[in-house]
């Protein structure tokens, strides 16, 4: 509370501004899908489109030319996706068990900053922002899982 010259009280409003110029306001993640690696899309699509009845709710081609389908089971809003890598693609290696998950995927407001901010809490750089390729903006868990952040 400030007093004027009567001596009267009046509330004092802060205009307080965040952002750039202002305070740092921390980065919102919202986790957004699980995308795991497979060997024939075609077969996998099949096996989950059957098995668990889910549907296919987004599909493309990356630009190495990897191919990816986002499915969602019933009553869910989690998206598991399928990825393909096409040898001599950036993101092919060879199948070996236990590699099968891709990667988890976060949507910010803000890669770059969500990038910068992610690496100095401990990620491991992977893909930055200035190679990344679309959106192909990934940071490293420490146990070497790739998180995707897509704004």
């Amino acid at each position: 509370m400030t007093f004027n010259a009567r001596g009267t009280g009046r509330r004092m409003t802060v205009a307080t501004t965040y952002g750039r110029r202002g305070l740092m306001v921390p980065m919102k993640y919202r986790f957004y899908y699980a995308g795991i690696r497979v060997r024939n899309l075609t077969r996998s699509l099949a096996f989950y489109t059957k098995a668990f009845g889910m549907r296919v709710v987004n599909r493309g081609t990356m630009p190495h030319g990897g191919k990816y389908v986002q499915l969602e089971g019933a009553g869910s809003r989690q998206r598991l996706e399928l990825n393909w890598y096409p040898p001599g693609s950036r993101f092919f290696s060879p199948y070996r068990k236990g590699e099968e998950i891709d990667h988890l995927a976060f949507v910010v407001d803000d890669a770059e900053k969500a990038y910068r901010e992610l690496i100095r809490k401990g990620a491991k750089p992977a893909v930055p922002p200035e190679k990344a390729e679309g959106t192909e903006v990934y940071v490293q868990d420490p146990d070497g899982i790739w998180i995707e952040l897509l704004d």
